[in-house]
């Protein structure tokens, strides 16, 4: 009976779960989705992050990373039942992190492709200080 709902659940979770990966319009960028900046703080610091962003570095400098922590600040800082955005500098990260949140994880999530660097340079939206 354990195994019968166990697998019923995870069905469940794998088929409300979506990947999208997209270049932005600033419609979308402006639409309220909670977008979630996993760079670097040095990058936060240098270029700023979007208006009402949450930063959450996935990748260090190094390109070490701890699934656990970053899934621990996910779900504190992210309503991780509703649809959720992530971007990178240009979208390299987010294309290998979005769909692993989607398909393992279970959450609604659209990677943002070109990153900042397309959000900032084609879209011409201005970013807001990074101060922590």
């Amino acid at each position: 009976m354990k195994k019968i709902f166990l697998s019923l659940l995870i069905l469940s979770v794998s088929l409300f779960a979506q990947y999208k990966s997209i270049y932005p319009t600033k419609e979308f960028i402006n639409s309220g989705i909670t977008i979630v900046d996993i760079r670097t703080t040095p990058e936060w610091k240098e270029t700023g992050i979007l208006k009402n962003a949450v930063p959450i570095t996935f990748f260090y400098r190094d390109g070490s990373y701890n699934t656990k922590k970053f899934l621990n600040e996910l779900r504190k800082k992210v309503d991780v039942t509703k649809p959720f955005a992530l971007i990178c500098h240009t979208g390299n990260r987010t294309s290998m992190v979005a769909p692993w949140l989607a398909k393992d994880m279970g959450f609604n999530v659209t990677n943002i492709k070109g990153g900042m660097d397309y959000v900032t340079k084609q879209l011409h939206i201005k970013t807001v200080p990074y101060n922590k």
